[in-house]
């Protein structure tokens, strides 16, 4: 019996050696993947957001002002050039877009603004809405320079959310655009989810535990919502994808169906060493304990996604 024991001992400590190993390996082959292995990114010859362009939000659902003041302050805080917002900013962030714009064939400029919002608190189209109610609802914003923002509220279920994204954006036919030449008959629009009540694991992480992978404690959220902040790493993500690929036909990795985008090509890196699971070394807030890498207007703390640097074919994060 008591060798059985011993056996059974040497057992588990093999298996928990090997584990540890396979870990380790994979941390190794993860850091390497982001370091040494370039990505294939490609224009394809498509026209790029530029003038100055409005982010109109839409609100869809329930959220109390202040969540909307979380959302209202990062879109400010993109284009934000105030000395006293402190460094790394959201700003800083954004400005690695600028690079494609500069690889481009006509090299041009985007400047966004924050736009109109739009209150749409009695669920106008029900709580559970297919894409083309989407877009029905980013219609209802500004169709000529500008981005529509769809946000929709925790207790909203939409066609995919959950199972398959987080968010989307895309193209709609519209009124004339003239900031892009043969592109007049389409304006470019975002929807992101609120996923605190229905898949934070997926959508909020690092703010929640993942669905999948290793179990490590999640980072206290910098605005004090996991859902909303959140949701600006999606936004933020999104955002991107959308001024450097606004029509399909702009910066992308793979298949045009699933492209891999500015920030998509860069999951789960917001800071340096990250690998699966592990987003990487950030700061911390000294008061909240919050994990963030960028500021922003108002004393705002964010936790941005890495942007793909198309220079340095290799994933930028700020912190």
């Amino acid at each position: 019996m008591a060798s059985f024991a011993t056996y059974n001992v040497v057992l588990v400590l093999v298996f928990l050696l090997s584990l540890l190993q396979f870990n380790a390996e994979a941390r190794r082959l993860a850091e390497s993947d982001q370091t040494e292995q370039p990505l294939l990114f490609q224009y394809h010859n498509g026209p790029l957001l530029t003038g100055k362009i409005s982010v109109d939000l839409i609100w869809y659902g329930k959220f109390m002002p202040s969540q909307r003041a979380i959302v209202s302050d990062f879109i400010t805080s993109v284009t934000s050039s105030k000395p006293t917002v402190a460094q790394p900013s959201v700003a800083t962030w954004w400005k690695a877009t600028e690079k494609y714009y500069q690889l481009s064939k006509k090299p041009s400029s985007l400047v966004l603004s924050l736009g109109t919002q739009i209150l749409d608190e009695n669920y106008s189209l029900g709580k559970s809405l297919t894409d083309q109610q989407i877009v029905q609802l980013a219609s209802t914003g500004s169709q000529k320079n500008a981005i529509n923002v769809v946000l929709t509220s925790a207790d909203v279920a939409v066609e995919g959310f959950c199972s398959s994204r987080c968010g989307t954006h895309g193209s709609a036919s519209g009124s004339s655009n003239g900031h892009l030449k043969g592109k007049n008959s389409k304006f470019a629009y975002i929807w992101v989810g609120n996923s605190e009540t229905q898949c934070p694991g997926q959508c909020a992480w690092p703010f929640h535990q993942p669905i999948y992978g290793p179990q490590n404690p999640p980072l206290v959220a910098p605005n004090n919502d996991v859902g909303l902040d959140g949701m600006v790493i999606n936004l933020g993500s999104l955002l991107a994808g959308t001024v450097t690929n606004p029509f399909g036909n702009g910066y992308y990795q793979g298949p045009k169906e699933a492209p891999l985008e500015a920030a998509s090509a860069c999951p789960g890196i917001y800071g340096k060493g990250a690998y699966p699971g592990y987003a990487g070394d950030l700061p911390l807030d000294a008061t909240t304990g919050a994990s963030y890498n960028a500021h922003g207007v108002n004393g705002r703390k964010f936790l941005l996604p890495a942007l793909f640097d198309p220079a340095t074919s290799t994933c930028s994060a700020l912190a």
